[in-house]
């Protein structure tokens, strides 16, 4: 899942409403959100199933803007979305520009230290996914070796990708992209050999029957996805946790996974 982040420029585009959200403001004293009576969510609508864009290119779908929505109505608030770049989406919830992200967010340890973070919502592994019809099978890492490997840069993905590589000194041809589409464009078009990649993401594109793609190795587990927010931001964080407490005992967030994977990619995280 994604994972690092690189404090750049944003810019943010104002989905629901199609306007442009200048945010850099402050909770209002007393206020529960930024915008009173809107949870405004930052996200990265390109990265599905969990987020991207309708044939329209204007309106969001997927498992997390489900979420959000269903999170929203639960508090009795509206909902605005913000696509914003992966490189500046943390420093965007420093600034203001949104209450919070949801948008396939890594919980770590390192990251806690300077984020709030919701209970985890969605369990997630890495996988290695190659052509159907490719020669190479690989069952593990150790199997890359000298092969043609891409991932979504600044993701889970990246970081095991590269910390592996640092750690073992394997030779490994590396083609790194912004888009985890653009790794499996390349992967159909034959010039790479594998992905690594989400398994949330990995579903979406091994669901059609006739898809050329093979999962071959689960080479990590310990995975789980939750909402981030400013550090110290508690009353959200706490409403947050109570909505999504009730979500997942009236059973929306497993409806949501079920019509999103086809599976309960949920329950195993509470």
């Amino acid at each position: 899942m994604k994972v690092k982040g690189i404090f750049l420029a944003v810019l943010s585009v104002l989905i629901a409403t199609g306007g442009v959200y200048a945010g850099g403001k402050s909770q209002v004293s007393g206020g529960l959100t930024i915008k009173k009576g809107v949870l405004t969510v930052g996200m990265e609508i390109g990265y599905p199933p969990m987020e991207y864009f309708a044939g329209d290119g204007k309106t969001p779908l997927g498992f997390d803007v489900e979420m959000a929505k269903a999170l929203a109505a639960r508090m009795d608030l509206g909902v605005e979305f913000v696509d914003t770049a992966w490189d500046g989406i943390f420093a965007g919830v420093d600034t203001g520009k949104y209450d919070c992200i949801i948008s396939s967010v890594t919980y770590t340890e390192e990251r806690a230290q300077n984020y709030n973070f919701t209970k985890p919502y969605v369990a997630n592994s890495q996988l290695l996914v190659v052509r159907k019809d490719s020669a190479v099978k690989p069952a593990s890492m150790e199997d890359v070796k000298g092969l043609r490997l891409t991932y979504q840069a600044e993701t889970t993905s990246d970081t095991l990708a590269t910390g592996w590589i640092e750690k073992t000194g394997a030779k490994i041809e590396v083609f790194e992209y912004d888009k985890v589409m653009n790794c499996f464009d390349e992967l159909k078009l034959d010039r790479v050999d594998v992905i690594l990649v989400d398994s949330v993401v990995a579903a979406d594109y091994l669901a059609p029957a006739d898809n050329p793609f093979l999962i071959t190795a689960e080479v990590s587990n310990d995975e789980v996805l939750a909402i981030c927010l400013k550090k110290g931001n508690s009353a959200l964080t706490d409403a947050l946790n109570k909505a999504l407490d009730e979500l997942y005992a009236d059973g929306t967030l497993q409806r949501i996974s079920r019509t999103v994977f086809g599976t309960d990619v949920v329950s195993s995280v509470r």
